[in-house]
């Protein structure tokens, strides 16, 4: 059983399904939730994602970034570039995708709804778990009542407010950040000014903001930008159309005014699952850690977990192998995204906010020795990029 039915909960029970397994899926909301949220698929997401036959389809539906940028704000220069094509010997996708994860979600259900021994159920929201020495038992509420439903482990992908890490006891380990960020979403091609590199950070000790460009669901694109929010800011300050309109003038002056087609605002948290499992019940993505979205990280690690958590569980399910290797999930799985998520996010946020006048020129200066070694260069995205935590975690399962 899986409860939730985003990406990561979606990818997770493809796996498992293609391999034979009987899989049931619950998801609370009546749809897939298209709001903007993660776009980012990094290369090593890309090869577990045509493992399942869904690569060519996130290629061909979203948007092919070989190159992001580190800007400076005030200055308007470019401070580093990093361009994944020196990846080329290390995958077959030496790119981002953006591609909107309520796009890859959808796929996932997709190719589920194909199968037989594959069930999706919408409006169907998972209230209680109860373990047993055999089976895990879910109270699951849905349109025709409440329900208890068994089977034989339990994924829980239900988000960062998961009622399954909560039912399992488990502590969400972190902070929340004190400021909000800012997601607006236009129309308004940046293409005459960025259509070099459509990933871009603005380091500023004021307010910065990253633009980025996405397909859209008619491919004809559009172009996120992300802002912090001022701690002391309302939610109805930050949302007003003239602030709105204010903070991107403020970055990207133009005549006339902005048609921003969506606004969101959410809380930011820096958060890991004191452990991602108890007994037959499994924690992955956003249910097992959060983080700001700067680098691109959360979903692509999540989806990471995924795969992992669905090897691990078709082994034991296949009776190849003894249950207690599904200790492995958490053994591993959690030192990796504080290493390589947590860290990672943590800085990038770090860096871009950096007030302090020296601390941002040796910052920069960082940047752009990085940037122009070709060594620093490659070894800087193999991590930006997870292909580093992946090896990582194959040379402990050698």
């Amino acid at each position: 059983m899986v409860a939730g039915g985003g990406p990561v909960g979606c990818i997770a029970a493809l796996a498992l399904a293609r391999q034979g397994i009987p899989v049931h899926v619950f998801e609370a909301q009546p749809r897939v939730d298209d709001s903007p949220r993660a776009a980012t698929t990094h290369a090593a997401t890309l090869e577990m994602l045509a493992e399942l036959g869904l690569g060519e389809e996130v290629i061909g539906r979203g948007l092919i970034e070989p190159k992001f940028r580190i800007w400076d704000r005030a200055s308007s220069e470019i401070i580093a570039e990093f361009d994944f094509a020196v990846l080329k010997d290390d995958t077959r996708f030496p790119y981002v995708v953006q591609c909107e994860q309520h796009k890859l979600a959808n796929m996932a259900i997709e190719r589920l709804r194909r199968l037989a021994h594959a069930r999706v159920d919408f409006s169907a929201r998972v209230m209680s778990v109860r373990q047993f020495d055999d089976r895990v038992e879910a109270l699951v509420e849905d349109a025709r009542g409440s329900r208890k439903i068994a089977g034989s482990y339990l994924i829980g992908a239900d988000g960062g407010r998961s009622t399954v890490r909560k039912a399992l006891g488990i502590a969400f380990e972190g902070y929340t950040h004190p400021e909000r960020f800012l997601v607006l979403t236009t129309s308004f091609s940046f293409d005459a000014e960025h259509a070099q590199c459509s990933r871009n950070y603005f380091s500023d000790p004021d307010e910065w903001c990253a633009l980025f460009k996405v397909t859209g669901d008619d491919g004809s694109g559009l172009w996120r930008v992300l802002f912090p929010t001022r701690v002391e800011e309302t939610d109805e300050q930050a949302l007003d159309t003239d602030a709105v309109e204010g903070r991107l003038q403020k970055f990207f002056p133009k005549l006339g005014r902005y048609p921003v087609v969506h606004r969101n605002l959410y809380n930011v948290h820096q958060r890991v699952a004191a452990s991602f499992g108890k007994g037959r019940v499994f924690l992955a993505g956003d249910c097992a850690h959060v983080n700001n979205p700067l680098g691109g990280l959360g979903l692509n690690f999540g989806i990471h977990d995924a795969m992992e958590l669905s090897a691990l569980l078709a082994r034991v399910l296949r009776g190849e192998a003894p249950a207690h290797i599904l200790d492995q999930y958490d053994r591993f799985r959690r030192p990796l995204n504080v290493e390589y998520v947590q860290q990672q996010t943590i800085a990038n946020k770090k860096r871009l906010e950096e007030k302090n006048l020296g601390v941002r020129a040796k910052n920069n200066e960082a940047l752009r020795r990085t940037a122009a070694d070709p060594v620093a260069h490659r070894a800087y995205l193999l991590r930006a990029s997870l292909i580093e935590s992946v090896r990582k975690r194959a040379a402990a399962a050698a």
